[in-house]
């Protein structure tokens, strides 16, 4: 059995070990509300109601630019949405992509209404099924540092998943696509 950790307190470790202008890509709902909150950067990007679609943009991104490290953070109801992008990572390969997954087992944003992450479905399997080979779960909130620690120095693609809390987003990002957008574009230096 998995500790239930926090996703705030998480979401904050990640962005406390990020030192070289690593970009984040992240899904809607509480796991951008939690970036906004540990810290906005300008290579932080803020999905705005588009389910499942946090991992193709960071798969984009670290095809187009190999030299920086991309997260993608994703609730697992986000994940479930769109699980083909985990086949498409690993067909890709890309060195410099690590997925971030947080499951609660729940749709939160829409209502709290149970995923199969609640019962059956183990989205580490799936993406090690997927050809993901470096997909762990994180144990506690160690364990997750000693992971992201490890993805910022070793060649991926790698996921890391966590069971979390249910516990709602700290902060809003804006909610202005075109600012958003523009912000991050510049902040990865693609404009």
């Amino acid at each position: 059995m998995f500790e239930t950790l926090s996703r705030l307190a998480l979401t904050r470790v990640l962005v406390s070990l990020l030192t070289h202008e690593e970009a984040i890509v992240a899904g809607i709902g509480n796991t951008n509300f939690d970036l906004a909150a540990a810290g906005h950067r300008p290579q932080n990007f803020y999905m705005l109601g588009s389910m499942g679609l946090a991992l193709p943009i960071a798969l984009g991104g670290a095809v187009a630019q190999p030299e920086r490290r991309f997260f993608a953070l994703e609730g697992d109801g986000s994940l479930l949405m769109n699980l083909g992008c985990l086949a498409t990572i690993a067909s890709v390969a890309p060195r410099n992509l690590t997925v971030i997954v947080w499951d609660n087992g729940l749709y939160q944003i829409t209502g709290k209404q149970r995923a199969a992450t609640s019962s059956v479905t183990d989205l580490v399997g799936v993406a090690k099924a997927a050809g993901i080979a470096s997909s762990a779960w994180a144990t506690d909130e160690a364990d997750f540092t000693r992971r992201v620690a490890r993805a910022l120095i070793e060649d991926g693609p790698h996921l890391i998943a966590a069971h979390v809390d249910d516990a709602p987003g700290a902060a809003r990002p804006e909610r202005d696509p075109v600012l958003l957008r523009d912000r991050y574009m510049r902040g990865i230096g693609a404009v």
